[in-house]
């Protein structure tokens, strides 16, 4: 999704990442990325964008599926250990779902390119080259940096000098960040690897199978490889909840401090397609939401809940003309 401006966001990869709402709903989604979307000099992905700039909330349509074709790309994507059965079985519901809103479901649409999009090692060149490029660029660009850290090398000599604060225990490894700064940089292994990422999830991935079957969109239940291909390719998804795991579940692990599955966590389902669909994006998304109302299944714990609203210390007053 290229319609947003990431000049100012401290980066990872601008070809595979980008900033969008995060909210409670596609509503409040679709109101957020009206605002924040738009073109700007200092993001030259932002410049390709059509202008101008939709509003989004008129995406906001309860039928917005009646009549789309929908494409489920299961190989390899459904196929993997990471999906549980508890995820399957919701996410067939979802189809269900789609079918009874007027949608047509196409069931295969594979990617061509699907074993290679999750085998491949390009990705990673692509993201570690760009994180060194970019970071090293924004640390350039701070007027004031207390910190004195002003490229990933300094940055991995920060963390090193002060482990207390920056390498506790199960965060020691600075793996990553010396994979990325041992790169060289915009050379012709990178510009090979990004043309590769995008042969697969555009040319042979997203594009080939949105072309094949005559679609509006592609499907998936969001855990597992089901954002690789929109991120290899720099296109938009739409993730909205799809339900939430049984209370006894098995809990696994998702890292050192964290745990996934777990009881009552939830899970979503991502609707992705070519470049600049947001628009269309948000409303297949909205129809399956409303339709669906999963959110509204669990209760949020009380502690989770916010207590201050933005109209509780934002002001706005009436402007008056002067004579």
């Amino acid at each position: 999704m290229d319609d947003i401006n990431i000049a100012i966001v401290v980066p990872i990869s601008s070809n595979q990442d980008t900033v969008g709402p995060m909210t409670r709903s596609l509503t409040d989604a679709a109101i957020v990325l009206s605002i924040i979307a738009g073109p700007d000099p200092n993001d030259n992905f932002t410049l390709a964008q059509p202008t101008p700039v939709p509003d989004y909330t008129q995406a906001l349509v309860k039928t917005a599926l009646n009549g789309k074709r929908i494409g489920v790309p299961r190989r390899v994507f459904l196929d993997s250990p990471e999906i549980d059965q508890y995820v399957l079985d919701a996410f067939e519901g979802a189809l269900d779902v789609m079918r009874q809103l007027g949608a047509t479901v196409v069931d295969p649409a594979d990617l061509p390119s699907a074993e290679e999009l999750v085998t491949g090692g390009n990705e990673t060149i692509v993201l570690d080259t760009d994180f060194k490029v970019e970071l090293n660029r924004y640390y350039a660009a701070l007027i004031d940096n207390p910190s004195g850290v002003r490229s990933l090398a300094d940055l991995i000599a920060f963390n090193d000098a002060n482990p207390e604060l920056e390498e506790p225990v199960n965060f020691t490894s600075q793996d990553i960040l010396i994979e990325s700064e041992a790169t060289n940089g915009f050379d012709d292994a990178y510009f090979t690897a990004l043309a590769f990422d995008h042969d697969l999830g555009r040319t042979r991935g997203i594009d080939a199978a949105l072309q094949a079957h005559d679609l509006d969109a592609l499907v998936l239940p969001s855990p597992a490889f089901t954002t690789t291909p929109a991120a290899v390719a720099g296109y938009p998804l739409v993730t909205v909840p799809l339900g939430f795991y049984p209370a006894n579940v098995t809990i696994g692990s998702a890292g050192p401090l964290t745990v996934y599955p777990a009881p009552n966590v939830p899970f979503g389902i991502s609707f992705f397609a070519s470049a600049f669909s947001e628009f269309e994006l948000v409303g297949l998304a909205f129809a399956y939401e409303q339709a669906t109302q999963t959110r509204l299944a669990k209760r949020a714990f009380d502690e989770a809940i916010p207590k201050t609203q933005l109209s509780d210390i934002v002001h706005v007053s009436t402007p008056q003309v002067l004579p």
